[in-house]
């Protein structure tokens, strides 16, 4: 019986002192912040881009990296993957769908014949030509909350719309009107809408991925082609075209796209947080394409002899009245969405034609 008592009194101290313990114990990081969850930090979301680093989907991803990291403190790290760590642009967006990356961009220039209302951002001569104007249309909630549904339909969560800069265009010779455009082999995104957008010019529109681009230009299989000047510039495309025609059709616009499930299922914190960052960095996107495309234009013409076009009011007129078929595939494609949206930015004052037309008021012509 003694062995058996000694044996109970020792278990008894131990447990008074363990109790002790627990109780002179500090309160643990989850008992004071119920969002906090140290076992699981630091949590990390992978962005996947379409362009190459240095690029201002690149510049856009650091300074988003900054901000989610610095205000989480080092809890949330993003892992940025260039274009080509991957795969394509479509290969992106699959990721996203299926959950195997979290974040990404995904431009109308491929997503277009997927969710055919983003085909609106491919139109030549729709957006006002005011880059405050445009500004305040992109980061308009109004936008985004048309767009949703049929993003979600993919399913696909919207979270914002990226201006890229002004598309640019390059040849072998000026084009200046749409005649210039007959018969040219144009290489357009691999979107049909994007393709009809040059289709309605005359040319022969090719959709190829952007990989391929400088190889066809290099080989004459292609004649022509559509980006941001800073694309131009980082894929060297100068280097085998002999003029850039700048006629400022349209901005280049990529939307930030996420997984449903993933999103719902972030902790409110989290959440929180992503929304935070993406709101502020939309301000700091701004300026960083405005800053990169001029640099890298005044790169450009510090390295190469490729001639510059500035089309007129005139000659910008003239291709706005030409593009004007392409709206009508556009509705064709989109049924009422894309009749209510033109509608939408024609009543808002949101169209080429009418900041065109209160120019010329101003003006008095």
């Amino acid at each position: 019986m003694r062995p058996l008592a000694l044996c109970l009194s020792l278990l008894t101290t131990v447990m008074l002192i363990i109790a002790g313990c627990s109780e002179s114990q500090e309160p643990s990081t989850s008992d004071a912040n119920p969002d906090a969850t140290p076992d699981e930090y630091p949590v990390t979301w992978r962005f996947a881009l379409e362009e190459i680093e240095g690029s201002v989907q690149h510049a856009y991803a650091k300074a988003l990296k900054e901000l989610v990291e610095t205000r989480s403190d080092g809890r949330v790290e993003l892992e940025i993957f260039p274009y080509g760590s991957l795969g394509t642009s479509t290969q992106l967006t699959e990721l996203v769908r299926n959950g195997s990356v979290n974040l990404a961009f995904a431009s109308p220039g491929h997503l277009a014949n997927r969710i055919p209302e983003v085909g609106v951002f491919n139109l030549h001569y729709l957006f006002p030509d005011d880059e405050e104007a445009i500004r305040n249309l992109l980061t308009s909630p109004e936008l985004v909350t048309r767009f949703e549904p049929a993003y979600e339909k993919r399913n696909l969560k919207l979270l914002s719309f990226v201006p890229e800069g002004w598309m640019a265009w390059t040849a072998n010779k000026p084009l200046k009107s749409p005649a210039d455009f007959h018969g040219v082999r144009f290489r357009t995104m691999t979107s049909d809408l994007a393709a009809e957008s040059f289709r309605v010019y005359g040319a022969e529109p090719k959709q190829t991925p952007f990989s391929q681009v400088y190889n066809d230009l290099q080989l004459r299989k292609t004649d022509g082609q559509t980006n941001p000047i800073f694309a131009i510039e980082e894929m060297n495309f100068y280097e085998v075209q002999s003029t850039l025609t700048l006629g400022r059709p349209a901005q280049f616009i990529s939307s930030v796209v996420t997984n449903p499930d993933w999103m719902a299922a972030l902790p409110d914190n989290q959440k929180a947080l992503l929304e935070g960052a993406l709101q502020d960095v939309a301000v700091i996107a701004w300026n960083t394409q405005r800053e990169l495309n001029q640099a890298r234009l005044e790169r450009m013409l510090e390295s190469t002899q490729i001639k510059v076009v500035r089309l007129t009011d005139e000659e910008r007129a003239a291709f706005a009245e030409a593009s004007l078929p392409a709206r009508e595939t556009y509705v064709n494609s989109t049924g009422k969405f894309g009749t209510d949206l033109l509608d939408w930015l024609t009543r808002s004052g949101n169209t080429f034609e009418s900041h065109a037309a209160g120019s010329s008021a101003r003006n008095g012509s």
